[in-house]
């Protein structure tokens, strides 16, 4: 990379470190405002758009690979960088319909439904992500139209918190 660029190695190392936190900066930039929010007046509508939108952003193979190398490099770093401006797009889907005046699922909720699928099967499996798959993802979500979480048990708790 640094003779790519024209420059000596420890030019690049000087300025990150390592690895992990070049390919983080990467995913940051890639993954910053590469997916517009939608707007489409309804949160199912907005959902399915940026669904659709972030599976074929994922089926990209240069995509994928970055994904993936940050991930695989940088722990949580690497997640955080891949994460963080989806969850950002989530939110602001989630507060527009808020501001309409209308019920919506919490943002932990969403990215369990919508985010930890779509990655999970971009990143571990071979299984395709089709726009009907990702439009699935939400109606699952919005099934309970109240968008009510269900609290686990207390006993639930302590078997995770071992």
């Amino acid at each position: 990379m640094a003779s790519r660029a024209g420059v000596h190695a420890t030019t690049v190392y000087r300025r990150w470190g390592s690895i992990a936190e070049l390919l983080a900066d990467v995913a940051t930039s890639r993954f910053s405002g590469d997916i517009v929010v939608p707007d489409t007046g309804t949160l199912r509508g907005d959902l399915e758009r940026y669904a659709s939108d972030l599976a074929k952003d994922l089926c990209d193979p240069d995509t994928l690979a970055l994904v993936r190398a940050t991930i695989g490099t940088g722990g949580e770093q690497g997640a955080a960088a891949c994460r963080g401006e989806r969850q950002q797009q989530l939110e602001a889907i989630l507060e527009r319909e808020q501001a309409r005046g209308r019920e919506r699922p919490t943002l932990e909720r969403t990215t369990d439904a919508i985010l930890a699928p779509l990655y999970y099967r971009a990143v571990f499996t071979n299984e395709p992500l089709t726009s009907g798959w990702a439009y699935d993802l939400v109606s699952h979500l919005l099934s309970d139209e109240n968008g009510a979480v269900t609290a686990p048990d207390s006993a639930s708790d302590s078997l995770l918190a071992d």
